[in-house]
């Protein structure tokens, strides 16, 4: 049986100061923290046993997930008391993972990567280690990867230079490994894959490859990319699910919310669960709104994310904002472009 590890110890320094009050992997995409589609893909995969690391919010993260029976998954937790590196939260759980080929995944990477065909892959090449790659444009955050015939891995470089720079095939943090490997990681020491790992098997000369994800993957690791990954779900660029009702195209709206007939919705949108939306608001395009808000009279939203139990005032202006959770923006008051907000009374 396939099982995957999911990396959610992170401290998520990039995405300051929204990880202030909330870990990476539980910030929201559509209404939905990173991880639960991260599980979701697993489950759609048939994989049904998965270990969580945990570290930073830990209690978040364990709070929503639960024991995995809300996606029919059964779910292991590690809790560090020291962050142990990627490949030492893996070693950590090594006798839970040592039955079988084993996924890693990113709790903060949103991708709709096809787990099945990269599990076909490895298995034709016989691979020991298998990395999905992304050609983009942007290399610098990423660890880059050459490829030889077959998709062999060559050559593998972290986070490099410019001067550095040999591949756009970027390392997406998500990997299909042979059990055998557990046994090149050293115990109770903090080791990277990035850096120690994959070096460490190119180096012994390994079967290992790279299976390229020509489909979505983001990292959801700074600002710029968050924003992204909310524009490219409502815009269906990624196969995740949106929750609530689509109403009519491009317009979802969660149960309970109360929005009255002069408020205005651009598509796309979304709306949360138990929302008030008063007269003459004006909500969209791209804007996520969180469950529980209440957005006053003739309000304006843009490209906007709001997190739960989000309060916006009579004539707020807001545009390519985001509001953090139980945040209350003041009556009369305009704020445009990339404002984190965090207001409260």
């Amino acid at each position: 049986m396939v099982k995957a590890i999911v990396l959610a110890a992170g401290a998520g320094t990039r995405l300051r100061p929204l990880t202030f009050e909330t870990p990476k992997p539980m910030v929201p995409v559509v209404n939905r923290p990173v991880i639960h589609h991260v599980l979701d893909n697993l489950l759609r995969h048939g994989i049904k046993e998965v270990a969580v690391n945990l570290f930073a919010h830990a209690d978040q993260v364990r709070g929503y997930c639960g024991d995995g029976s809300r996606w029919s998954l059964k779910i292991l937790y590690s809790h560090e008391a020291r962050l142990m590196g990627t490949a030492g939260a893996v070693k950590k759980v090594e006798d839970f993972l040592k039955g079988g080929p084993f996924f890693v995944m990113s709790g903060d990477g949103l991708s709709d990567i096809d787990l099945t065909a990269m599990l076909a892959f490895h298995r034709k090449r016989r691979s020991l280690a298998t990395m999905a790659v992304k050609a983009v444009d942007s290399r610098f955050d990423y660890g880059v990867t050459l490829l030889g015939g077959g998709g062999r891995i060559r050559g593998f470089k972290e986070k490099p230079l410019w001067s550095d720079v040999f591949s756009n095939k970027v390392n997406t943090g998500i990997y299909l490994f042979e059990p055998e490997v557990l046994r090149l990681i050293p115990r109770g020491k903090v080791y990277d894959f990035g850096h120690e790992l994959w070096p460490k098997l190119l180096r012994l000369r390994k079967r290992i490859f790279a299976y390229e994800w020509k489909g979505y993957w983001t990292d959801v690791g700074n600002l710029s990319e968050y924003r992204c990954s909310q524009v490219d779900a409502l815009d269906r660029k990624v196969r995740i699910n949106i929750p609530g009702t689509e109403t009519r195209k491009g317009v979802w709206i969660e149960g309970g919310s109360s929005i009255d007939p002069k408020a205005v919705l651009r598509a796309p949108c979304l709306i949360g669960k138990g929302c008030r939306i008063a007269e003459g608001a004006q909500i969209g395009p791209y804007t996520v709104v969180g469950d529980r808000a209440v957005i006053g009279a003739q309000a304006r939203l843009d490209r906007c994310i709001l997190f739960d139990n989000v309060t916006v005032g009579k004539d707020v202006r807001l545009s390519n904002c985001i509001i953090g959770a139980n945040g209350n923006v003041r009556e009369s008051i305009t704020v445009f472009e990339a404002a984190v907000l965090n207001i409260r009374e």
